[in-house]
């Protein structure tokens, strides 16, 4: 259940609720895409670190350790011993980034593993009942997310194909839901959105899938090769075709930036491999801007990371060490940075939020839109 609470211009401040807790929006989803941080955070270290959400993979966790064995062991909940929401994406996303191991059908999608080249086959219903078993809170449907830019006659097969695989996924959703073993049998489906650049198809899709009435949509399908303006000009069209009672998902965005400007476009929730991914390789997020902690000028530097961060890391290690740490390939590096990393995105959600509560978003996009875009 998604309760709006106040606006202010496009920008939301809601209440998302489902059955491993209440999430205050605008959130950030931190991305565990096996079941774990990249970067060797803990479930206590999200909970340490503001983390509201947790999303996990649903093509990588069919493949090991299985949604078989997951289910097994009460569901990704208990399994990672995490008790707050989690949201999984629903395989489509592999429809892209796996190009080359894969053949797409109207019944489905079929793979070869990335790991070990054996065939897997994964349609709606496959992909609701690999995200049954996982247990969690949230499912994204299965839809394909095409390459920007791509042709005009094949943006509109593919949505078109995308809108009758979500009819499937609603059905079979319900279908699980209603079975007497079903790990969580509250467990939601949230539509996406797809058109590639095409603003037209965008909308119509939107006004499409907005009939079957779920309890969220996405915006899928960006972030992967447009631009920033073209992104936004997508949510800035699409936007005023979504329920204003549901939550909307910007999937795979962003850079900060990129955040502000679509929360103040009407986004609810995010999520993106960025933060702990610049953070393994020791590019750092401040309220000043981007950092290298590779560079040479680091090397006696007593600071922490950010002096106007409160995290873990900035409470105790200095830039010195950290960057020492990097030099010397020492693993507690990467968990260091990524600590960091992901504290400063949930920070940056919480900041966003005391805006919108203040009346002071604009203000606040204002001052750090373009100012947490620089690299110092």
């Amino acid at each position: 259940m998604f309760e709006l609470k106040k606006t202010e211009g496009k920008a939301r401040r809601g209440e998302f609720t489902c059955a491993h807790g209440t999430v205050q929006t605008p959130v950030f989803m931190n991305v565990g895409t096996q079941g774990a941080i990249k970067g060797a955070l803990s479930a206590e270290d999200l909970k340490n670190i503001g983390c509201q959400v947790e999303l996990s993979n649903t093509y990588h966790l069919h493949l090991r350790p299985t949604d078989k064995v997951v289910r097994e062991m009460g569901g990704l909940h208990k399994f990672m011993t995490w008790d707050g929401p989690i949201l999984t994406d629903s395989g489509g996303f592999q429809v892209f980034s796996l190009s080359s191991l894969r053949k797409i059908k109207e019944e489905g999608v079929y793979f070869s593993s990335h790991i070990d080249g054996h065939k897997i086959f994964m349609g709606p219903e496959e992909s609701m009942q690999i995200q049954s078993n996982l247990g969690s809170d949230i499912c994204m449907a299965f839809d394909e997310c095409i390459e920007n830019p791509s042709p005009r006659d094949y943006v509109l097969q593919s949505v078109a194909r995308t809108t009758r695989w979500l009819e499937r996924c609603k059905a079979e959703n319900a279908r699980l839901n209603a079975l007497p073993d079903t790990v969580t049998p509250t467990q939601q489906l949230w539509g996406i959105n797809q058109g590639g650049t095409y603003a037209d198809i965008r909308v119509d899709h939107m006004k499409r899938i907005r009939d079957l009435d779920l309890p969220g949509y996405a915006i899928g399908g960006l972030a992967v090769g447009e631009t920033a303006e073209e992104m936004y000009d997508i949510i800035e069209a699409v936007e005023p075709h979504m329920p204003q009672d549901k939550t909307r998902y910007l999937m795979g965005v962003g850079t900060p930036t990129n955040i502000i400007e679509a929360v103040a476009r009407g986004v609810d929730f995010f999520d993106c491999v960025m933060p702990a991914r610049n953070a393994r390789h020791a590019r750092l997020f401040t309220w000043e801007g981007a950092i290298n902690l590779k560079n040479a000028k680091y090397l006696t530097d007593e600071r922490p990371i950010d002096p106007n961060c409160d995290c873990p890391v900035c409470r105790r290690y200095s830039r010195a060490y950290i960057r020492h740490l990097f030099v010397a390939e020492e693993m507690l590096a990467m968990r260091l940075a990524v600590m960091h990393n992901l504290y400063f995105y949930n920070k940056l959600m919480e900041k966003i939020r005391e805006a919108l509560d203040e009346g002071r978003f604009e203000a606040f996009r204002r001052e750090y839109s373009g100012k947490l875009a620089r690299r110092i």
